[in-house]
């Protein structure tokens, strides 16, 4: 076995703080039980260990949350795929604003 099979695996509470750390066969256990969710890195070793949610959920989500998109894919009629970025006003509220800061920066200093 390789020494990157020995190394201690690092295990976390559901809410992300360190727990300690566990031998590659007691993770493999507790695994193999369903009381975590492993962490594995690209080339396939074991990373880490997280321990479940007190309603049996997995601690790690499997993407970020998403928030407000500001810009997203947009299929143009010829089939090409281009960004377009997403209003943050309706019309020209936002313009005055705008202007504003854009005057601001351009001030001589």
């Amino acid at each position: 076995m390789s020494l990157a099979h020995q190394k201690p695996i690092p295990c976390y509470a559901a809410d992300g703080t360190s727990r300690g750390f566990r031998s590659p066969e007691c993770a493999r256990r507790l695994i193999a039980a369903g009381l975590v969710t492993a962490v594995y890195g690209r080339k396939g070793h074991l990373r880490a260990i997280f321990a479940r949610r007190e309603d049996g959920a997995t601690a790690v989500g499997d993407r970020p949350p998403l928030g407000t998109r500001y810009s997203f894919r947009e299929r143009l009629d010829n089939g090409y795929l281009c960004w377009r970025l997403r209003r943050l006003g309706r019309g020209d509220e936002l313009r005055p604003i705008f202007l504003t800061v854009l005057a601001e920066c351009m001030a001589a200093r």
